[in-house]
């Protein structure tokens, strides 16, 4: 970024604006046009505006220019405030050591061998004929969860275990020992401590001072589920291989009649605007379904961040979101509709980020993984509410879904809730612990028993999920910040605790909208970060305690609970004519545009011509 002496801060914050959105949009237009494999998508074009956006993000020069304006007294306080977000946000990827730039690289090049050597193992399991039948880890952990036959989920648990040595073997403790040392030459304790530091702007002790507590209040229910599992099913139901196919409900095919695909977005959209959540003129493409050719994970992303100018001009967000359904299969229109309702609560968050610069609103560091989680999580979380269900949950004939199915559900799933909780913080405690290993002590068999331990201590025994198959320990991004999902968690049922008791209920209410965009959306990355912002929200810190008090509800008490509210939302149910989200939304598929609310005459015609599309392509969406 070109500098002048003559630079104010005004100007530098208009051309650093403009040239951060110009490089940031190219980018993920290219990243979205090969993800969708889009016609004329170029591979090389998204690496080449990868690389500008990286070198734009880490030159020293742009960082020494803002510490020079920060030092000056001709700053207003509002660009103060946008030049220690971009301050900020420079570190996370300028290294300003050269022993530490090393050390880094040194990393990533271990890295990039263990994912080579990852690339080229063959997975699989034992079928009941004793024959290999190769499969992805999605596959093995599918076939754990649902497979009628114990040998073939054992055979598949077993391969998920073998992971452990084979990533030792293949260079995972030197990556550990590389990671801390980098961390250690830039001041911190170890890795975990500076990724919890910089990601969430509180250190290690912090964290795990909040998740002793929580591990500590949920222990006794984890036992008592563990045991009433075993009373249920049998004393192997809590091994490994079998857990989660034991607590795998029957009632998918009964509940799926009242979650039509089609009717997703319009559902989404009814919700979200009784609630009064405004999108402050974003434009939104929505790919939904699946395709040969398109990226095999659904994502959500910003090609642009919403910022105001310096002028007071305001600049919205744009961003498409793409999911894998297939319309007709058993289970997408649920899915669709909670992924709608999780995204949709990302895209409302970051449309309504009302600060300087796009810094704010850039989902990549510095931007806390809690805080954003919270919002998409607490709004897909309304779907498991029978007051929620009530309204929205129908079949393409209109029926309400029948209280019965709901309580079956509550039944089944509640008393075990705890343990996907235990599973959770499994996570955080394992990685923890790892980087607290001094580096004689990284061997592959000191690795594996620490990751044995920590199942047998958080969640009771051996996991379905071997710590050491999470993807999430792999990566430098995304290791050592399944912490910010659980402390969003937390957050969540706070937060919903809060409405509850101040509002009396969540589902349809107006306020609920200009709550969340006021106390929880407007400040983005910026001041006073995720802890202040659940304080200023709810009134207290963040707590386990609403969470917890959840999961030892007493299940009668509970379906009481849960009918009162679905007999009290089917009595004052009503329906509007029409929906504003304030934004322009886009059914794509592909290249091809299936509608547009601003050429269709709003979001419901819009909805309407996506749904004809639907029952056209696939006809047994189409009501009998």
């Amino acid at each position: 970024m070109a500098n002048s002496a003559t630079t104010t801060p005004a100007s530098f914050i208009d051309a650093f604006n403009d040239e951060y959105l110009a490089k940031h949009k190219t980018f993920e237009d290219n990243f979205w046009a090969t993800k969708m494999n889009l016609r004329g998508n170029d591979v090389e074009a998204l690496t080449k505006s990868f690389n500008a956006l990286e070198t734009f993000m880490g030159d020293a020069e742009t960082l020494a220019k803002t510490r020079e304006l920060l030092a000056s007294k001709d700053v207003t306080d509002d660009q103060r405030i946008v030049l220690e977000q971009i301050e900020k946000t420079l570190k996370c990827y300028i290294v300003e050591s050269k022993e530490a730039v090393a050390l880094r690289e040194s990393a990533i090049a271990k890295e990039n061998a263990l994912q080579a050597a990852r690339n080229k193992q063959e997975l699989g399991y034992t079928d009941v004929d004793g024959k290999f039948v190769s499969a992805t880890p999605t596959v093995l952990r599918t076939k754990i969860r649902s497979s009628d036959e114990e040998c073939v989920r054992k055979s598949c648990w077993e391969t998920l275990r073998a992971n452990g040595p084979f990533l030792c073997d293949n260079g995972f403790p030197a990556i550990i020992a590389e990671r801390n040392r980098f961390a250690r030459a830039l001041g911190f304790e170890d890795f975990y401590d500076m990724k919890v530091t910089q990601a969430e702007g509180f250190n290690k002790k912090k964290c795990f001072e909040m998740l002793d507590g929580l591990e500590e209040a949920t222990r006794p229910l984890m036992h008592a589920a563990r045991d009433r599992l075993k009373a249920e099913k049998g004393e192997d139901a809590t091994k490994g291989w079998n857990t989660a196919y034991a607590l795998s409900g029957e009632l998918t095919q009964l509940i799926d009649p009242y979650y039509p695909f089609e009717n997703a977005p319009e559902v989404w959209g009814r919700s979200f605007g009784a609630m009064k959540i405004g999108y402050k003129g974003t434009t939104m493409r929505l790919d939904l379904c699946d395709r040969v050719g398109k990226y095999p994970n659904g994502f959500c992303h910003w090609p642009t961040p919403p910022f105001k100018k310096t002028d007071g001009t305001w600049v919205p967000s744009e961003s498409n979101f793409t999911s894998l359904a297939t319309p007709d299969e058993i289970g997408s229109g649920n899915t669709a509709l909670t992924t709608l309702m999780h995204e949709g609560g990302h895209a409302a968050h970051f449309a309504n980020i009302v600060q300087g610069s796009p810094v704010f609103a850039q989902e990549r560091a510095p931007f806390s993984v809690a805080l954003a989680e919270t919002q998409s999580m607490f709004l897909d979380a309304l779907c498991e509410d029978a007051a929620w269900q009530a309204r929205y949950a129908k079949d393409r004939k209109g029926n309400v879904i029948p209280w019965e199915l709901i309580e079956r559900n509550i039944r089944q799933k509640h008393p075990y809730k705890v343990m996907a909780l235990r599973g959770m913080i499994a996570v955080p405690y394992f990685e923890k612990a790892l980087y607290e290993l001094s580096e004689d002590q990284l061997t592959t068999e000191n690795i594996c028993r620490v990751a044995d331990e920590i199942e047998e201590k958080i969640q009771g025994g051996f996991s379905g999920r071997p710590l050491m198959s999470v993807p999430h320990i792999l990566a430098d991004e995304s290791s050592a910040y399944y912490h910010g999902y659980v402390f969003a968690e937390m957050a969540v049922h706070q937060t919903r605790e809060h409405f509850f008791r101040t509002e009396g209920y969540i589902v349809d209410n107006p306020k609920v909208g200009p709550t969340l965009e006021a106390e929880y959306w407007r400040a983005g990355s910026g001041k006073p970060g995720f802890l202040g912002l659940v304080n200023n929200l709810t009134g207290k810190p963040l707590s386990h305690d609403a969470w917890v008090k959840e999961l030892g509800e007493d299940v009668e008490e509970l379906v009481k609970s849960e009918r009162e509210a679905y007999e009290k939302s089917l009595a004052e149910a009503t329906s509007t004519s029409d929906v504003d989200l304030d934004m322009r939304m886009l059914f794509v598929h592909g290249d091809e545009v299936i509608a547009d609310s601003a050429e269709n005459g709003g979001f419901l015609p819009a909805c309407a011509k996506f749904k004809s599309w639907i029952h056209d392509k696939w006809p047994k969406t189409v009501a009998a």
